[in-house]
């Protein structure tokens, strides 16, 4: 009788254990209604970071790559940019770029950006039909498939080249020589997208960093100087003849496409003082130089537009040593918000 006993106890054991499930995996639902701002950290502290703002709650997490990915980001992120349903995200010391599913922020590659042992140092990125551009402080852009999520192509340009553009079915790339100072590089390479070949150099003045398109297809590259005697200027070319046609007489140094217009933005090094510009970029005339002031800013680190709801998000560095802001403002320049983000916010990707 004891054994019959037990052989019914057991078969309900067993029973009840094949109808017991393990919890079903946690799916990541798709991101919506904030945003992920790429968050720079310091040179060779290992701390760039994701920051997460919920428009929602108001709320912001600067966990978002570490809670997703189980891992650090990196040394130094220095561009952020959504193509084909990815994101890529440009980390520089650390030599990775790292690409994400956009949707939810999930890690899909980790790209090595190295040659042999050497730190290649990739800058910012820019893409052309299935390709990504990336410029490398190597004297490098590096072409990758977007497909494939590989480097396919090196084109050689000038020394520490920073950022790029493309106009006219041509790539526009400013080489800085920031690392060679004082003797710096002070040319934009022009690469033929069709045969991926630097067809000439152009002359624009001491180490170009920041280049952008405007709505008319001319490009418009800031020449930075040497910090000292030699000022900070915008350059235009002229993207048909790709000869220099113009060099602006104020203090510039990050363009922002808005429209028709650019945000011109400034900071001064010596005197920290930062500064905003309304430049008309059909008029090539300044509306107003001083259309965001300073007073809004403890340190200016950057400026991104939204055109989906016509605001202007600006990045405060607070110093560069403490955890950093975005704060928002209308397209007439009026203070709206801010958010409390990491350190030295740099992009920002939105969502609806």
């Amino acid at each position: 009788m004891r054994s019959i006993k037990f052989l019914i106890l057991l078969l309900v054991v067993v029973a009840c254990k094949k109808k017991t499930k393990p919890p079903a995996p946690v799916t990541d639902t798709n991101l919506k209604n904030g945003m992920i701002v790429l968050c720079e950290g310091l040179f060779q502290q290992n701390n760039a970071a994701l920051s997460w703002v919920d428009f929602s709650t108001g709320s912001s997490s600067n966990t978002f790559f570490t809670d997703k990915a189980s891992r650090l980001l990196g040394d130094t992120g220095n561009d952020m940019k959504v193509y084909g349903g990815k994101i890529y995200i440009i980390v520089n010391v650390s030599s990775t770029i790292e690409v994400m599913e956009k949707a939810t922020g999930n890690s899909i590659k980790q790209i090595s950006m190295m040659n042999g042992s050497v730190a290649k140092q990739p800058r910012f990125i820019t893409f052309h039909g299935s390709n990504a551009f990336i410029t490398c402080y190597d004297g490098y852009v590096d072409v990758l498939d977007t497909a494939s999520l590989t480097i396919t192509q090196r084109i050689q340009v000038g020394a520490n080249p920073e950022g790029l553009t493309i106009s006219n079915s041509k790539l526009y790339v400013a080489n800085s020589g920031g690392l060679n100072a004082p003797n710096v590089d002070s040319t934009v390479s022009v690469i033929n997208l069709q045969n991926l070949q630097e067809v000439t150099k152009i002359t624009v003045g001491k180490n170009p960093g920041d280049i952008e398109t405007d709505s008319q297809g001319d490009v418009y590259v800031i020449a930075r100087g040497n910090y000292s005697n030699i000022p900070s200027r915008m350059v235009k070319i002229n993207a048909q003849t790709d000869q220099v046609v113009t060099t602006f007489p104020f203090d510039a140094g990050g363009i922002e496409p808005m429209g028709d217009n650019f945000l011109i933005s400034y900071y001064n090094n010596s005197t920290s003082v930062s500064n905003i510009a309304l430049f008309d970029a059909v008029a090539e005339t300044m509306t107003n130089a001083s259309f965001i002031g300073n007073a809004q800013f403890t340190t200016l680190y950057g400026v991104q537009y939204r055109p989906s709801n016509q605001k202007i998000y600006c990045f405060d560095a607070m110093n560069y040593t403490n955890t950093g802001y975005v704060r928002i403002f209308s397209s007439s320049g009026t203070y709206e918000s801010s958010y409390h983000v990491g350190l030295n916010p740099k992009k920002i990707i939105f969502y609806e």
